[in-house]
């Protein structure tokens, strides 16, 4: 590529040094004594043809001054930067070039800092050193002569410990440059004026002969080493060429002679002499000026080239040829040959970047940023600045992608209001994307770019969003999805993001997939599907409800299981260019909650179709995972206006073991009422079925339904067989034929009182009333009214006087019906009273008796005429003991001691167990006295009353009580 393409900047500015006000420093450019300048170490070394060195400080002062040489010029001289070390040159035609190495911090005015010294061989030829190189240790070093041949000098130059020299290259052609490249193998560039070689000269293959890699050579300072790559740079009448070990490099045009070539930063400084003198027909021109006319039409060059970017920083043209090129204090120098010197100090890169903003040149400035390291936060600058200036030009996608390129350190409203025209959505889109790829985005961002998917019916940009895994607001995307009609993705979202209640909630409330829903559901944790279960149970089973019962079956028995896929099933592929959400979803990531995922042309409109059976059986091998089994009365709203599931659940529940018995109470009253409630919806044997069905539920002794509930229910549903059987249950017999005689059922009265009457004999007296109620009802009776006077009065139920009085209340019994009862009632009667006076002529004459015997003990003497012993049945002796009962005793039988006292001999043994018989009834009784609840318990047990009062009268309880 010509430089004559490249564009031209000032990226330096140059002043002219000033040196002191001193004479001597004044004059120290200007003498035609210098023969060579070099730098480093923080000064600059000036050479002059009568052997002294000149080392000047950063003001360009004289800071130091010795002979290095007695005679000769001296030609070359390097020092090594970062050390106190300079290396001179000095020729003399006559004798061979001296090389001295010299340490500047022990220089003293004798020339004491000489640390080494050495002559230069050239098989004894007389040619002038033509270029020189050193490495930086000063291990080896290689002198170049002009008559072709090439030394390398080794060894400890430092010390002084020897060095050995050797020429390792000869050739008809002068050598113009020469140049180390240091790494595992040591090689030599070498430049001649027809070519450009290679030598290794330590490492893998040394001794071999030089390998040339071009076959143009170059003038003398016209070839110098890059330092970054090692490569060579060669400046020829043409071009700037590039050298590496291995050949040519890139090359760039450059027309013109070339005198020098320096490395300065990133740049390449190439010096150009005068151009060729004017014609010879310019004759008198020539004549009148003579070479200085020369100088002036023909002026020398400089140039500073950045062959990288491509471009020139800096371009100049001197009045007088270019002496010398140095770099020192982070600029560079150039000294001409009339003594001027040259400061050429470079820009900031801020200061760069304003010239290239001002001529519009940001490609370029963005590549000058890369190359200088600029943080991202300055990249992202210049590219936001170009891509304002593109937007201006009207060039729209090349503007978003600067930025998009730097969108890190940019505030996306600036670039958004620039994009909101509709004719720019794709732009607009394209930025909104990258900030969510950014983790950028805000839920604004994302509700727009959402906006702009819904505008352009993009769907497969929109599914690409949502699964590209960007950080994004996933509600508010979810919430444009169902706003936009994208249920399928709004699921998908969800899904992704672990909001199980909104994959429901979709599904349901929007997609309206209730299989799909409860499917999903199905395959929760148990403490994730419970909510959800409830939350939608009345909707699920409005649409799928045998499924939605065996849900809660599983769940309420402990017997919940996840539902899984089966090993076998697949998931189909979808082809390409589809436009249908779902299967492009799908196809991305398996969703849980569709088991079958339907082909593209099917996917829309075949529901999951679910059985009872595959959820039964899904996983049955695995145990239920553990989970706190809910209330079953949690559940019974859920089913209002679905009876049928209702009792298949309730009929589940209760089959399970251990429940407690809260929940049975539960259980059952709720599976009664509903049996009742279906019932009351049939009719004739379908009806008799249910009634059957509750009446089997509460005849078991075992089911723990509470009676009151039962009772309500029964009434509230009219289903008799309840009331009576749970009044069979509480004992209310009563009860029960009353609620038959209220309901004027006479036949169920008769049988009540059948079934009833033995245990409940009241039920008689109430059947009297009712049977005599009316002529109809007598009329049903028929026979029974004389089974029941029957009872009556062989219970004697109630007094004669009493039944007539119930039998007169109306005019519907006759006198015919109580005939024989009046005439059995009075022959009892007269039966008994026969038997009273009988007995109360019987108890009179036994009182009087005992109350005779009582005055005769106290009043008249007793006459023992008992000759036995009535406890040893011998004959009586003497001592005698005889009791008023008329038992004697001997007393040795009676086994007492006699203490003299008549009466001490106690109580008569034979009728002592009688008599403590008598005291502990008598006792009782006077106990019992005081207890009144036995005496009323008994009263109210008792069928005759007054037989009862008689009772506890004649044992004492009413009486004040006596002595025995």
């Amino acid at each position: 590529m010509a430089l004559t393409s490249w564009k031209i900047f000032n990226f330096f500015d140059v002043s002219q040094v000033k040196p002191p006000d001193d004479a001597e420093q004044l004059s120290i450019f200007d003498s035609t004594e210098i023969s060579c300048v070099c730098s480093g170490s923080e000064s600059v070394f000036v050479g002059s043809n009568n052997g002294f060195v000149r080392i000047l400080s950063s003001t360009f002062k004289v800071v130091k001054k010795f002979q290095a040489y007695q005679t000769g010029s001296i030609t070359h001289m390097k020092q090594i930067n970062g050390t106190a070390l300079l290396v001179t040159i000095a020729e003399d035609l006559l004798n061979d070039p001296v090389l001295k190495v010299w340490a500047l911090d022990k220089l003293d005015k004798k020339g004491a800092g000489l640390l080494s010294t050495l002559s230069i061989h050239n098989g004894r030829k007389q040619f002038p050193i033509s270029a020189f190189a050193a490495l930086e240790d000063l291990s080896q070093l290689a002198i170049g002569f002009a008559n072709g041949a090439v030394t390398v000098v080794r060894g400890d130059l430092i010390h002084d410990r020897g060095a050995k020299q050797r020429t390792v290259f000869e050739s008809e052609e002068p050598i113009t440059g020469v140049a180390f490249r240091e790494g595992p193998i040591t090689t030599l560039y070498l430049s001649t004026t027809g070519r450009i070689l290679t030598l290794t000269i330590s490492g893998k293959g040394q001794g071999q002969p030089a390998k040339p890699i071009a076959d143009t050579g170059c003038g003398v300072d016209c070839m110098t080493v890059e330092e970054s790559s090692g490569e060579i740079i060669v400046v020829r009448d043409d071009s700037i060429y590039y050298y590496g070990a291995n050949g040519r490099g890139p090359s760039f045009a450059y027309e013109g002679p070339k005198q020098l070539v320096k490395t300065f930063n990133q740049y390449v400084a190439v010096a150009s002499p005068p151009q060729a003198s004017l014609p010879s027909g310019n004759s008198a021109l020539r004549a009148f000026g003579g070479g200085r006319v020369d100088e002036i039409f023909n002026p020398s060059s400089f140039a500073l080239i950045d062959t990288d970017l491509k471009y020139v920083a800096h371009t100049e043209t001197l009045t007088s040829q270019v002496r010398a090129v140095f770099v020192e204090w982070g600029d560079l120098f150039l000294l001409t040959l009339d003594g001027k010197l040259f400061r050429y100090h470079e820009k900031s890169i801020q200061q760069k970047l304003d010239i290239l903003y001002q001529r519009n040149l940001f490609v370029l400035a963005i590549n000058l940023a890369q190359k200088a390291n600029l943080d991202a936060t300055q990249r992202n600058i210049i590219l936001r600045r170009y891509g304002d200036y593109l937007y201006q030009k009207g060039d729209y996608d090349t503007a978003m992608q600067q930025y998009l390129k730097a969108i890190d350190n940019t505030e996306p409203s600036q670039v958004i209001r620039k994009f909101l025209d509709t004719q720019r959505i794709h732009n607009l889109i394209e930025y909104l994307e990258e900030l969510h790829e950014h983790d950028k985005a805000t839920v604004d961002h994302t509700t727009l770019l959402l906006n702009c998917y819904a505008k352009l019916k993009d769907t497969e940009k929109l599914e690409t969003f949502i699964k590209s895994g960007n950080n994004f607001d996933f509600e508010t995307a979810i919430t444009m999805c169902r706003q936009g009609g994208y249920h399928d993705q709004a699921v998908f979202l969800a899904k992704k993001h672990g909001e199980h209640d909104l994959v429901v909630d979709i599904l349901i409330e929007d997609s309206k997939k209730y299989d799909d829903a409860l499917d999903y559901i199905w395959r929760q944790e148990p403490a994730l599907a419970y909510p959800n279960l409830m939350k939608y149970a009345r909707v699920l089973l409005e649409h799928c409800s045998d499924n939605v019962t065996q849900l809660f079956i599983n769940y309420y028995t402990g017997e919940y299981r996840l539902k899984k896929d089966s090993a076998n099933q697949a998931i189909p592929s979808i082809p390409s260019g589809t436009t249908s959400a779902l299967p492009s979803l799908s196809s991305f990531i398996p969703l849980a909650y569709r088991p079958n995922i339907a082909s593209p042309a099917t996917s829309g409109n075949q529901p999951a179709n679910l059985s009872t059976a595959e959820a039964t059986e899904a996983d049955a091998a695995e145990p239920p995972p553990q989970y706190d089994i809910p209330k079953p009365r949690t559940a019974f709203s859920a089913f209002v206006d679905h009876r049928e599931q209702f009792i298949t659940f309730l009929e589940s529940c209760i089959k399970q073991e251990h429940i407690e018995q809260n929940d049975k109470v539960d259980l059952y009253t709720a599976l009664f009422e509903m049996y009742l409630e279906t019932a009351s919806h049939k009719k004739d044997d379908d009806k008799r079925e249910w009634e059957a069905k509750a009446k089997r539920l509460i005849d078991d002794q075992q089911i723990p339904i509470d009676a009151s509930n039962v009772l309500l229910l029964s009434h509230l549903s009219d289903f008799r067989d309840g009331t009576i059987l749970v009044r069979e249950q509480q004992g209310l017999r009563f009860d029960i034929f009353r609620s038959y005689t209220s309901a004027n059922d006479t036949a169920g009265a008769i049988k009540a009182l059948r079934k009833y009457g033995p245990e409940e004999p009241q039920l008689y007296p109430a059947a009297l009333a009712y049977f005599t109620s009316s002529p109809k009802i007598l009329q049903e009776a028929g026979d029974e009214l004389d089974a029941v006077l029957k009872k009556i009065n062989e219970d004697g139920l109630m007094a004669p006087l009493q039944v007539i009085q119930t039998l007169s209340t109306n005019a519907v019994a006759t006198m015919g019906m109580v005939k024989k009862y009046l005439s059995d009632t009075i022959e009892r009667e007269r039966r008994e009273i026969s038997n009273n006076r009988r007995l109360i002529s019987s108890y009179r004459s036994e009182t009087a008796a005992k109350r005779q015997e009582f005055d005769d003990l106290g009043s008249k003497p007793v006459v023992f005429q008992t000759r036995r012993c009535a406890s040893c049945g011998g004959s009586l002796d003497l001592p005698t003991v005889h009791f008023l009962c008329k038992h004697s005793f001997h007393q040795r039988c009676l086994n007492q001691v006699v203490d003299g006292e008549a009466d001490g001999y106690g109580e008569c043994p034979v009728c002592e167990k009688q008599n403590a018989t008598i005291r502990a009834i008598r006792r009782a009784q006077e106990d019992s006295a005081e207890r009144h609840d036995m005496f009323q318990e008994a009263l109210r047990r008792s069928g005759d009353r007054f037989g009862t009062v008689a009772e506890f009268f004649g044992r004492g309880v009413m009486g004040v009580g006596g002595g025995e």
